[in-house]
């Protein structure tokens, strides 16, 4: 049975294809497309076996330095599953896809978003940098521009004319900012993942996803905090 299982089959293929198509997929899609997948080619199908059958595409992606990775949407906490590349760092990755100046300016702008206290920078603050960049001054107009293409190509989300990362850039690119902003990185002490999006302890400094604090306080009278136990004072969403 164990052998069975770590068998890759046609309808592993196939999920791996379309999800490879799409970058990045909500759980619910993912759980869709699993069911489709395993009918189409008379597979064997349990709705709850998804990570399973998920690990198994994983073991074979292994040797390719590649795995499908789940994450979890900072707006509403959702679960999102993603194709990883593991031998490139994410930023070198990019440079496929985008001009050097144009990568100077996704770097600076997630320096403001990672230090930023609510996972946050204003299209404003952005554009401000636009014309400091070392490679190559680029116009205003221009950098909204290729914001504009960062959100298409889901590296970041804008709402309002704030700027945050996307979901599929915190899966693929968390092992990065981790090693890379170790004085402002955090991670979130409830699901213990990256957290960009959080609210933090005024006492002991330890941040949680929003998500994650609306259902750690759901059943709570008085809001605690988890580590040291002092009051939490941000609102709860």
């Amino acid at each position: 049975n164990i052998a069975m299982a770590a068998q890759m089959t046609d309808a592993h293929r196939r999920f791996l294809q379309v999800l490879m198509s799409h970058g990045i997929m909500e759980g619910s899609e993912a759980r869709k497309l699993h069911r489709c997948c395993c009918e189409i080619h008379k597979v064997y199908y349990a709705h709850d076996k998804l990570d399973d059958f998920i690990s198994t595409i994983n073991s074979h992606l292994q040797p390719l330095f590649m795995q499908i990775r789940k994450g979890m949407s900072e707006d509403d906490g959702r679960a999102h599953y993603a194709l990883v590349n593991l031998a490139e760092t994410e930023v070198t990755k990019m440079a496929s896809d985008y001009t050097e100046n144009e990568l100077e300016l996704f770097r600076k702008t997630m320096d403001l978003i990672i230090s930023s206290e609510n996972g946050f920078a204003s299209s404003t603050d952005i554009l401000n940098l636009a014309d400091q960049l070392k490679t190559k001054k680029m116009k205003k107009k221009e950098a909204e521009q290729v914001l504009k293409v960062f959100v298409e190509d889901r590296w970041l989300s804008e709402r309002n004319g704030e700027y945050t990362l996307h979901t599929r850039c915190i899966i693929e690119m968390e092992q990065y900012i981790l090693s890379n902003y170790q004085d402002v990185a955090r991670k979130c002490n409830i699901c213990h993942s990256l957290a960009i999006q959080s609210q933090v302890c005024e006492s002991c400094g330890i941040g949680m996803h929003l998500p994650c604090v609306r259902k750690y306080f759901r059943t709570q009278t008085e809001p605690r905090c988890p580590q040291c136990n002092d009051f939490w004072s941000c609102d709860i969403p």
